[in-house]
Parts: C-alpha cells; structure tokens; sequence
C-alpha cells in the first residue's frame, strides 16, 4: 500500500506517523492492513507527513466497472460455492497430518 511505502521510505514506525499527524498508532495500522480507509484529504495529509505527496495519473487502460448483472452472477457462484462447502461432512482428527514431500 502506498501509505506503508511512505512511512517505511521516510524510516518512521506507525506510532512516529501517528504522532506527526495527531492520531494513533492503531488508525495508522488500520489504514496500511486495509480494515478502515482514509478519505483522500486524510491520506494526501498522511503522506505529506512523510515527505511524500498524493498524485493522480492517467490509467493506461480503462477502469471497467462491472455491470449489476455480472455482480449477481459472481454472488450467486460465490454463494454456491459456500452452501457446497457447508455441506461436505467434516471429520475431524485429533492429530494434523502432513502429506509427505518428494526427495530429489
């Protein structure tokens, strides 16, 4: 992610990037693993934190968004998939087993 890139480039941990941009260390972890995102201000002010700068770029090839049929198309194969895997028994072992590797 480009906000990890940043801070890793500029030698700052979460908690140093955190202080320089008045909130904490788990925001900033947040952001970088992707389980919350910045608004672009928040980002572009993240990155100046850095010595870094938000930039756009023209696409070399067109974003295709994909049409409402085609999102209902991969749900429902998504959701066949769950149902099939929640149907399969499941027997569990009291010891993990490995398959053996080749030797060369």
């Amino acid at each position: 992610m480009a906000l990890r890139d940043a801070r890793r480039d500029a030698g700052l941990s979460q908690r140093e990037l955190a202080e320089r941009v008045g909130t904490s260390q788990a925001t900033i972890s947040a952001y970088e693993n992707g389980s919350k995102q910045p608004s672009v201000a928040t980002l572009s002010r993240l990155l100046a934190a850095t010595g870094a700068r938000l930039t756009v770029t023209r696409a070399s090839q067109p974003v295709v968004e994909p049409s409402p049929r085609e999102l209902k198309r991969t749900a429902r194969a998504l959701r066949d998939v769950l149902d099939l895997a929640g149907a399969l028994p499941v027997r569990h072992r009291r010891q993990l087993g490995y398959p053996r590797l080749a030797q060369r």
